[in-house]
C-alpha cells in the first residue's frame, strides 16, 4: 500500500493541493486496504478525491454509482480535462458513443467508469463486468443517500446493489465497498450500511455545519399569503441568484407560471422535463440567464453554483436529510446566504397544505407497502427478477419495499429469497418518525443549527453553541 508521502506527492500532481482535509487521507488508506467505508462529508468537502485518488494509484477499474447524469458528466470531464481514464456510461450517450465506452471496458483501458444503478444491472453492462478478464479494484456509491430517499420508490435499483458483490463472483466479491453521502444521520447509516451489505465499515463523518447558511422558518396563514411572501422575498432578491424549493411536479409548473405573469425570470424543473430540456435549464441558471429556478429535489445533485445567495422551500422537505441536501445548494462561495422556509400556521385550519403534503407522501408509501405485501403471496418465494418482471409490472418496487422490510434477501442482483418469519422493520414508523423529526424542526424555538446537529449526531463544539445568526438566535437577540 502506498505511503502517505507518495499519496500526497499524486494529490499534489493531479489537483494542486499540498496536503489532505481530513478524512480524505484515511478514507484512502482504507481503500487501498481493500476494507469498506461509509464517508459522510457536507458539500464541497472533497468526497471525489477520496474514491478517484485510489482508483487512478490501483489497478483495474473502480465503478462510481452516480445517481444523476449532470453529476457523472461534470466529474468525469474534470478527470477528462487532466488526461485521466475515466468515462460515464448513460442512457443519453448515442450508439456510438456507448459502444465505445464499452470497447474501453473490455480493453480495460479506464480506471474511473461512472454509471447509474440501472445501468450498471443492465444485462450488456452486467455481463461484460462478471467477464474474468475485467479486474475491479473497487465499487463507490456516490450521493448514497438516494438509497434511503429513492430506493423504494422510483429507483429500485438501488436496493439491489448490496448484492453485487456475490454476483460478481469469487475473485471479485472482495472488492471494497464505500458509500459517501454529505447528509446521513445515525438511522440512515445503518439503513446505508444494511442495504448495501458493508463488511464491518469504518464510518468517518464531518460535522455538517455551514456557518454561512442562514436559516429562518415563516409561518403564512394561507395559499395566498405564500406566494406573497415569495414574491417579496424575490424582490428583495432581485439582482442574486436562488432555488425555490417545491415537492411536486405540479407545483413546481404552477408557480413557475405564476412568477413569469409577474415579471420574474424563473423556470420549472423537475423530474418529467426531457434531458436535453433539464440540461438546458440547468445551464441557463448557472451561466445567469435566469436568476431563478422552481424545483423538486431532482434538481442539485452534481450542479455547483457557489454564488448561489439564496435558497426558498415554498414547501418544506419532509426530511431533515433533504432539507440539508437543499439548503447545502447555497453559500458554497463561503459567503453568506439566506435559506428560509414557508410552513403553514400550526392548526391546519386556515392553510392546511402542509398537513395534506404528509398524509400525500405517507398514502403512498403505505400503497406501496401493501401492493409489496400482496405481491410477495403470488409470486415465489425465490425466483428471478428478469423472469417474472414481464407477468408483474409492479415487481422491482415491490421487491424493494419487501427488502426495506427485512422480508426479502437478494442473493445476487436478480435473484431473491423471501423469508417467512415476524423480524421485520417498519418501514411507515421510520417515515413517520422522520416526518416529526422535521416538523420539531421547523416549529421549534431553539437554535435551527444547534437541532439540526443535535439530530445528526454532532457534539462538536459548533453544536453546543447558538449560531447566532438563524431567526431564532436573532430573535432572543432582541
Amino acid at each position: 500500500m502506498a505511503d502517505r508521502q507518495s499519496l500526497e506527492d499524486a494529490l499534489r500532481r493531479i489537483w494542486g493541493y499540498d496536503h489532505f482535509r481530513y478524512p480524505q487521507g484515511e478514507v484512502i488508506d482504507c481503500l487501498l486496504a481493500g476494507r469498506d467505508c461509509l464517508v459522510v462529508l457536507p458539500t464541497g468537502g472533497g468526497k471525489s478525491i477520496c474514491f478517484q485518488l485510489p482508483a487512478l494509484l490501483g489497478e483495474g477499474l473502480t465503478l462510481v454509482v452516480s445517481p444523476l447524469v449532470a453529476l457523472m458528466e461534470d466529474q468525469v470531464q474534470s478527470l477528462r480535462r487532466q488526461n485521466l481514464p475515466a468515462a460515464c456510461l448513460h442512457s443519453q450517450l448515442s450508439r456510438p458513443e456507448k459502444k465505445q465506452v464499452l470497447r474501453q471496458l473490455g480493453q480495460q483501458t479506464l480506471k474511473l467508469l461512472y454509471l447509474s444503478p440501472e445501468t450498471l444491472l443492465s444485462e450488456p453492462v452486467w455481463n461484460l463486468l462478471r467477464q474474468p478478464q475485467i479486474k475491479l479494484q473497487g465499487l463507490m456509491l456516490d450521493e448514497a443517500h438516494c438509497l434511503v430517499q429513492w430506493g423504494d420508490s422510483f429507483r429500485p435499483a438501488y436496493r439491489r446493489l448490496g448484492a453485487l458483490r456475490q454476483g460478481l463472483g469469487r475473485d471479485k466479491g472482495q472488492i471494497p465497498l464505500a458509500a459517501f453521502t454529505a447528509t446521513a444521520d445515525r438511522q440512515q447509516q445503518d439503513l446505508i450500511i444494511a442495504g448495501l451489505n458493508l463488511r464491518s465499515p469504518e464510518c468517518f463523518q464531518v460535522s455538517p455545519h455551514r456557518p454561512q447558511l442562514q436559516l429562518k422558518v415563516k409561518t403564512v396563514l394561507s395559499e395566498y399569503c405564500r406566494r406573497q411572501q415569495l414574491r417579496r422575498f424575490l424582490l428583495k432578491h432581485l439582482q442574486e441568484t436562488g432555488l425555490v424549493y417545491v415537492r411536486t411536479r405540479t407545483m413546481a409548473i404552477n408557480l413557475a407560471q405564476w412568477l413569469q405573469e409577474r415579471g420574474f425570470d424563473s423556470e420549472a424543473y423537475h423530474g418529467g422535463l426531457g434531458a436535453h430540456q433539464r440540461r438546458q435549464l440547468e445551464q441557463k441558471w448557472l451561466t445567469g440567464k435566469i436568476s431563478s429556478v422552481v424545483c423538486t429535489n431532482a434538481f442539485g445533485l452534481g450542479i455547483d453554483k457557489p454564488d448561489t445567495r439564496w435558497v426558498l422551500h415554498y414547501q418544506a422537505p419532509l426530511m431533515l436529510m433533504d432539507y440539508l441536501q437543499e439548503v447545502g445548494r447555497a453559500g458554497r462561495d463561503l459567503q453568506p446566504a439566506e435559506c428560509l422556509t414557508l410552513i403553514s400556521e400550526p392548526t391546519g385550519w386556515l392553510d392546511s397544505g402542509d398537513r395534506q403534503l404528509r398524509q400525500y407522501f405517507l398514502a403512498q408509501a403505505s400503497q406501496c407497502l401493501q401492493r409489496a405485501e400482496a405481491l410477495s403471496k403470488q409470486i415465489p418465494f425465490q425466483g428471478n427478477l428478469r423472469e417474472l418482471k414481464p407477468h408483474f409490472p409492479d415487481l422491482e418496487i415491490a421487491l424493494a419495499w419487501l427488502h426495506r422490510r427485512g422480508r426479502l434477501e437478494w442473493l445476487d442482483p436478480f435473484n431473491y429469497h423471501i423469508a417467512p418469519g415476524d423480524n421485520q422493520t417498519n418501514p411507515l414508523g421510520e417515515l413517520k418518525s422522520q416526518y416529526h423529526l422535521m416538523t420539531q424542526y421547523l416549529t421549534s424555538s431553539r437554535c435551527r443549527w444547534q437541532t439540526i446537529l443535535a439530530a445528526f449526531g454532532d457534539n462538536s463544539l459548533g453544536a453546543r453553541q447558538p449560531c447566532g445568526t438563524c431567526d431564532n438566535c436573532l430573535a432572543k437577540r432582541q
